[in-house]
């Protein structure tokens, strides 16, 4: 590629896209001219970068011509109209959509654990993990290099922003209108009330009664990691949080490792920083782990409920969701493509 390239952003103007636009400046990413894109009804607003305002363009298949590298924070729907589109004309897509993902021919990365699978995308398009499995992956990959890995149980917190600016907006909303008094009415885009509330429901129910947002977890771990036949359980939750996802996790592992040991290898692992101090009431919270890109990581300890014999953790770790859950990992992976 090029010493400097010309990059668009699908969907500019959402959370997702405006955070990607911050990262490419923050990392100082080699941009020769952005073209942020979005729908019709965004063209003509402008976006900040490197002190500069942008127009925002239609996204069109032709506003795809002379671009090097497209990252995509649209919808399922729209990246699967546009970014084979962007593809065709020679541009490496980088999809933050769920589109593309399990697709065989389509290389789906945590620059942290597969990197070695961006080079292979025959199709020009690279998949962005959910932002969940990214969270929960970053800090299980490397206990799992060490011991083996059977089996994880997952619980997943997932902030409000999980739902977009949609999300923010309502529990903010909902929050301020019931400190006055009143009547939450409609919360969409959440089934129920999130304001002092859980919905134990992140997407559509699927087979066994399993959501989408919880299946994503199983088979996006297993395509990354390259464990195909690998066990994973998951529960997820949205909880009244503004951003930054939570997860408690137990790992079964083939071989024995301590929390000790686990400790020592995350504290040298890459996007991971543990903070795992109980005496002095320090572990990962929603609150610290905002507006960064690293995977806090502890409450470390054994599985009292695991046979004799079995080594297993568990864990919890916050994260970022909008940053290294979405954003900041897709612009990883084209920094890999430099």
């Amino acid at each position: 590629m090029a010493d400097k390239l010309v990059v668009a952003i699908l969907g500019a103007t959402g959370v997702v896209g405006t955070q990607m636009i911050q990262c490419l400046e923050e990392r100082d990413f080699p941009v020769e001219r952005l073209v942020p894109l979005a729908s019709a009804r965004s063209a003509g607003k402008t976006v900040r970068f490197n002190g500069e305002d942008v127009t925002v363009l239609e996204a069109t298949p032709d506003a795809f011509d002379g671009v090097d590298i497209v990252l995509g924070a649209a919808g399922d729907a729209q990246a699967k109209e546009l970014l084979p589109e962007a593809a065709a004309r020679g541009a490496v897509c980088v999809d933050n959509s769920h589109a593309f993902r399990l697709d065989a021919d389509v290389p789906l990365v945590i620059p942290e654990i597969n990197p070695e699978d961006i080079a292979n995308h025959p199709r020009n398009i690279i998949a962005n993990p959910n932002c969940a499995t990214i969270i929960g992956l970053v800090p299980t990959w490397p206990l799992a290099q060490r011991a083996g890995l059977k089996r994880l149980i997952v619980s997943t917190y997932q902030a409000a922003s999980g739902a977009g600016m949609p999300g923010l907006r309502e529990l903010e909303r909902e929050s301020r209108v019931l400190a006055e008094g009143g009547e939450v009415g409609d919360t969409a885009p959440f089934a129920y009330q999130l304001a002092f509330n859980l919905i134990p429901q992140i997407g559509g129910f699927k087979e066994e009664a399993y959501t989408s947002e919880e299946l994503k977890m199983q088979n996006e771990g297993r395509k990354i990691m390259h464990m195909p036949e690998l066990r994973v359980n998951c529960t997820c939750v949205r909880v009244p949080v503004m951003r930054s996802h939570s997860e408690s996790i137990t790992v079964e592992f083939e071989r024995p490792i301590t929390p000790d040991e686990a400790r020592e290898v995350l504290s040298k692992a890459p996007g991971v920083k543990v903070v795992d101090d109980p005496a002095n009431l320090r572990y990962p919270m929603p609150l610290d782990t905002s507006d960064q890109d690293l995977v806090y990581v502890g409450r470390i300890r054994r599985d009292l409920s695991a046979p004799d014999g079995v080594s297993a953790l568990t864990f919890w770790c916050c994260g970022d969701q909008i940053r290294k859950g979405a954003a900041t990992n897709a612009v990883q992976i084209a920094e890999h493509l430099l």
